[in-house]
């Protein structure tokens, strides 16, 4: 039987240990990381949202960033550890036609286009982390290394 979105996917195809959380989504609700928090009663430093972010200057150089839900993305610090002059939220149009996936429900893992990734290294307190699986009203439940593993990313100081 496939998996139920191209993250699961993934992580079938690589053997990794994961549990899959689904949750009721309210379509009225526009901040998805608190809702998928408070709706599986789960810590929001421990679970983590997943923001594409554009650091090109002329054109857009799309990066993922990966950060627990209770903090914000440190743009600036974020383009250091990337080696580039700016960062700035991507475009949303851009975000869906890059990774495949709609806002409240991009997945670090099986993006149609594998993005460079980081991780806040605050991930690696936990013994298992939750992000998106793929679409809005389902996470996955995993190791943090694991998932470093899966989309090839590093972990940073890049919350605050």
């Amino acid at each position: 039987m496939p998996a139920a979105t191209p993250a699961l996917e993934v992580l079938v195809q690589a053997g990794i240990a994961h549990v899959v959380h689904p949750y009721e989504h309210d379509p009225d609700v526009i901040n998805y990381g608190a809702e998928a928090a408070a709706a599986l009663g789960m810590d929001p430093e421990r679970l983590f949202k997943t923001l594409v972010i554009d650091l090109g200057a002329t054109r857009p150089e799309l990066a993922v960033a990966v950060v627990p839900v209770a903090t914000q993305l440190d743009l600036k610090h974020f383009a250091q550890v990337m080696g580039a002059k700016r960062a700035a939220m991507a475009d949303k149009a851009l975000v869906t036609r890059s990774t495949g996936y709609l806002l409240g429900g991009v997945s670090p893992l099986g993006q149609k286009t594998p993005l460079p990734t980081v991780i806040d290294e605050t991930a690696q307190l936990w013994d298992t982390i939750l992000v998106s699986a793929g679409r809005r009203g389902l996470q996955v439940e995993l190791a943090p290394d694991d998932l470093a593993a899966a989309c090839a990313a590093r972990f940073a100081d890049i919350a605050r």
